[in-house]
């Protein structure tokens, strides 16, 4: 069986935001694979996803601390600054970080571990309602 679905996710302020349930509430159909893998790809440039710990929000505040380090702002030999100057960083981070995910599925639920969520990693500082793509096979 395939599924494919188009979902979105509201806007969120820039940081580094868990998801997990805001997208399984929006896949009743997943609850049907009783094995299969989901894949989770985001439809921009400025935003990406990643699966990391879903319990201490001080994680999503530190992410967010060394992104910001790594990939800072008005850096001087940045060419692409039409759009505000967290426009190109928000572009690096996502490259660094990815625009899919792909999750098991088992029983109808993604077989993430214990400590796993899904993090939307929102790198403007007004970045609207972001689309997701999600694809899943399985049987």
């Amino acid at each position: 069986m395939w599924i494919q679905k188009q979902l979105y996710l509201r806007a969120r302020t820039r940081g580094f935001h868990l998801v997990t349930d805001e997208i399984l509430q929006q896949l009743p159909e997943l609850r049907e694979v009783k094995i299969g893998i989901m894949n989770i790809f985001i439809q921009h440039t400025s935003a990406s996803l990643t699966l990391n710990e879903n319990a201490d929000p001080t994680v999503r505040q530190d992410f967010e601390d060394f992104f910001n380090h790594i990939v800072p702002e008005d850096a001087p030999y940045y060419r692409h600054m039409d759009e505000g100057s967290d426009d190109l960083p928000a572009h690096l981070k996502s490259s660094l970080l990815g625009c899919s995910l792909i999750i098991p599925v088992t029983n109808g639920r993604p077989t993430l571990g214990t400590w796993q969520g899904i993090y939307l990693c929102e790198h403007r500082n007004h970045g609207g309602s972001r689309r997701l793509v999600i694809t899943i096979n399985g049987e």
